[in-house]
């Protein structure tokens, strides 16, 4: 694998995240989560390698959902994503790992995250990265999905 760094993402640099997925699919949510970085409310973390933005995902310290966030003890892990040509190498696994080891040194007991039932790789991961308490299971516009819970 070729040498990576994990960076903050700097409000500057929040366009840079189109060349990881698509940016303003949903602008109502973009414009979400660009004040939420902007307010520290979303710290989001980068995977690069050589300077190429490949991975991201953010912690989210307050959310309207009362399943996600309990003030300093449950933080939610959002927007895990990488690349479509960049995944199953290992990326997804070490953004993971930065991001519960930051949620963990930040002082919280908890981690959440929201996955598709249908995707399988993505539960695959967070299943062997220790998210194996299902706290809610529906769903929504975007269709059935769970909520997991990992204890730190």
């Amino acid at each position: 694998m070729a040498s990576y760094k994990i960076i903050k993402l700097l409000p500057e640099d929040y366009h840079k995240l189109s060349s990881i997925r698509k940016v303003n699919e949903v602008p109502s949510l973009e414009k979400k989560f660009y004040s939420e970085l902007l307010s520290g409310n979303r710290l989001t973390f980068i995977y690069t390698e050589n300077y190429q933005f490949l991975g991201e995902g953010s912690l989210v310290f307050t959310h309207e959902d009362p399943d996600f966030t309990i003030l300093n003890q449950r933080v939610y892990l959002s927007r895990m994503i990488v690349k479509d040509t960049y995944r199953n190498r290992g990326i997804g696994s070490i953004l993971l790992q930065y991001l519960i080891k930051t949620a963990k040194d930040l002082g919280y007991k908890e981690i959440t995250i929201g996955v598709d039932l249908d995707n399988l790789n993505a539960r695959h991961l967070y299943k062997k990265h220790g998210f194996t308490e299902v706290i809610f299971t529906g769903e929504d516009e975007y269709g059935a999905f769970e909520k997991l819970l990992k204890r730190l």
